[in-house]
């Protein structure tokens, strides 16, 4: 909890916004931020502060999701590598520093919002005479904060319910909530946010949540807490909202603001970014001092396939190589387009030849820039694929619509993939044709917590897959990930530890 209170937004800012590449405002340095918000422009810089949380979040998704799941098996071949804990289900990972960052730069991101929320409704009205805009900072404030407690209810189950900026006195006194009472916290959060947010916006500020990213959100909230308990404090309750889902899903699909993209490449070009298919997005600036580009790009690609004779880059990748499982390479039948686009099977390199495969999906080596931590390349975080075929699963969870309506979602899907229509498609075919789709998007983890797959599918996958004999066998605590060791330490019996680790 001392992060909470400790993290300063001056430090924080200086990420500048993840937000959109017109969004660079200058940084807050040298201000406290009590007296920081004196006006408009401030608050304009405030809000894009609470943006740049968002800059790590699809290295989060890569490294907690995809890593976690099924798409990968990422045992090191070379030394101890930071993901292999998280692929093997190992229990001593409390002091891991991608499970560190999960839970800090979610509450540091937190801790932003808070402040900026309470200043605007301290200030707000007196200097912000537009009071339309005051509703849309405070709803993409509320968003973002109802954004960033649901990756922690995802990853961490219980975790501290914090709506406020706290002393240090009582954060060391505020344990962690149950997993409804953070719901609550998120769905009024959405809620507001959908309910207050514009559709869209002009060009200058592309890029800010939208109404139709909130309620895309929210209903994704409400699919997972209909996912089942499994018997822990996890993100599972076991409710019946797959009908409110499917409402909002249906508002977003009948909105006709986003296109299915004809193309499944031209999703991820670099030439294409802001496309029809993006309902949310992560967005960088490249170029830009101090850097603000992502690094999601590399982060699965091992350095010595840039640094081959056939693509002649300079390293930009995640050391040694993290395996696509064969699990999933044998899963995209003959003729899927997605798995050239998103995979690369085998290289030779300056010391020998590489026969295991990697994800290589938004990787444009013709764009690769001159500092490995700054690529010009946005991550979706909700496409319109995406709302579609969460549509086709509140469907097949008995929310309204037919057969009918699930199989012309997935046969839309496999037309563009190049693939032959199927019939009568069921929960378990739609998942595994969202693996393909999604491969290397972060999705995988969630989609098998929430379908009530991952006991089934990771036991089955370990006993295929794990050759080396390096991974635990699988439980339903590792559905969520340990609180870290930092913050157990910060006073010793303020939380307890998740079961099934050391």
């Amino acid at each position: 909890m001392k992060k909470i209170v400790g993290y300063s937004l001056i430090a924080a800012v200086g990420l500048l916004s993840a937000c959109d590449k017109k969004l660079d405002q200058n940084p807050i340095s040298q201000q406290a931020t009590s007296t920081f918000y004196v006006n408009q422009n401030d608050f304009i810089q405030g809000i894009n502060a609470a943006y740049s949380g968002l800059k790590t979040w699809p290295d989060r998704m890569l490294n907690l999701s995809e890593t976690r799941s099924d798409n990968l098996y990422a045992v090191s071949d070379g030394g101890v590598r930071e993901w292999e804990g998280i692929n093997s289900f190992h229990k001593t990972i409390a002091g891991n520093s991608y499970v560190t960052e999960a839970w800090s730069g979610n509450y540091s991101s937190i801790f932003k919002v808070n402040t900026f929320l309470e200043n605007l409704s301290l200030k707000g009205a007196d200097v912000i005479p537009n009071a339309a805009l005051r509703t849309r900072l405070e709803a993409e404030a509320r968003f973002l904060r109802g954004f960033y407690y649901f990756d922690l209810v995802r990853w961490f189950g219980q975790v501290p319910l914090v709506d406020k900026t706290l002393t240090p006195a009582e954060a060391l006194q505020t344990g962690r909530a149950a997993v409804n009472d953070v719901y609550s916290l998120i769905l009024s959060d959405l809620k507001f946010a959908a309910d207050s947010l514009p559709e869209s916006y002009a060009a200058a500020d592309k890029g800010r949540a939208t109404k139709y990213a909130a309620k895309g959100i929210l209903a994704l909230v409400y699919m997972t807490r209909s996912g089942p308990t499994y018997g822990i404090k996890g993100p599972g309750l076991g409710v019946d909202e797959w009908g409110q889902a499917l409402t909002l899903l249906n508002e977003i699909i009948n909105s006709k603001k986003y296109t299915f993209g004809a193309v499944y490449n031209d999703i991820f070009a670099y030439d294409k970014e802001n496309n029809g298919e993006v309902v949310f997005d992560v967005q960088y600036n490249t170029g830009s001092t101090p850097v603000v580009g992502a690094t999601f790009p590399w982060l699965l690609v091992p350095d010595n396939w840039f640094t081959s004779s056939a693509i002649g880059k300079t390293a930009q990748g995640g050391l040694t190589i993290r395996p696509v499982s064969n699990d999933l390479l044998s899963a995209y039948t003959t003729g899927d387009t997605r798995k050239a686009f998103s995979i690369q099977t085998g290289y030779t390199y300056s010391g020998g030849t590489e026969t295991r495969s990697f994800f290589k999906k938004y990787v444009d080596v013709s764009k690769t820039p001159a500092n490995r931590l700054d690529w010009p390349i946005n991550f979706i975080a909700l496409r319109y694929t995406d709302v579609l075929m969460l549509k086709a699963e509140c469907i097949l969870h008995n929310a309204p619509g037919t057969q009918a309506e699930v199989d012309a979602i997935v046969n839309q899907v496999r037309s563009r993939a190049g693939l032959a229509p199927v019939a009568n498609v069921t929960l378990s075919q739609l998942m595994e044709e969202r693996r393909k789709e999604f491969a290397a998007e972060g999705t995988r983890w969630h989609d098998l917590v929430r379908s009530n797959l991952v006991e089934t599918v990771m036991q089955a996958w370990i006993t295929k897959e794990d050759v080396a004999k390096a991974m635990q066998p699988f439980q339903t605590n590792y559905i969520l990930y340990p609180v870290p060791q930092s913050e157990l330490d910060v006073k010793p019996g303020l939380y307890e530890q998740n079961l099934g680790y050391n």
